[in-house]
């Protein structure tokens, strides 16, 4: 794996290869997009090929309605309040970062700021959905204990989400939410 650069919507490893003479390829996988190409082919050469790719990524995502901006997740968080926390959260931000690849998203309460996994743009909503109100719910409490539990499990599809991302974790071998 020859290097790791971070485009517009996706951190973005490229692995060149002898075997490759012209054909670029390209695929997400746990949130990075991984570039294929040939050894001769320089940077330079390359960068307008991976614009092109992450542009039709995004449209594609964009067509399956997946969210995958920071507004989104903005969108998202304030409908979840208002659906179970009855409006009453109150944070400074939450946005998508790529930084987070041992969980998938975290909360520091004192300063009402919240990360997402830029993961989770490429997983289904609902698992999104989930790690944003467990998230939500720290805005409340700060640990994990019963009364945590109580309010994120006001999300209809807790456990479901919990399985998939442990499924994720351990296919990725790099653990689950926290």
């Amino acid at each position: 794996m020859e290097n790791t650069k971070t485009h517009t919507n996706w951190p973005v490893e490229i692995v060149r290869s002898d075997r490759r003479r012209r054909t670029v390829s390209a695929e997400l996988k746990g949130g990075v997009l991984l570039v294929r190409a040939p050894q001769a082919m320089t940077d330079a050469e390359l960068e307008p090929i991976i614009a092109n790719l992450q542009e039709r990524l995004a449209k594609k995502m964009a067509k399956r309605n997946l969210p995958h901006t920071d507004a989104d997740l903005e969108e998202t968080a304030r409908q979840l309040n208002k659906k179970h926390f009855n409006g009453r959260l109150r944070w400074h931000s939450i946005r998508y970062v790529t930084n987070q690849n041992g969980r998938f998203g975290s909360c520091t309460p004192s300063q009402g700021t919240i990360r997402i996994s830029h993961r989770l743009a490429t997983m289904p909503t609902w698992v999104r959905d989930y790690v944003i109100m467990h998230e939500l719910a720290h805005l409340e409490e700060a640990n994990h204990g019963p009364r945590f539990w109580k309010l994120v499990n006001r999300y209809p599809l807790t456990e479901r989400a919990r399985g998939y991302l442990m499924a994720v974790g351990l296919e990725e071998d790099d653990g689950v939410s926290r």
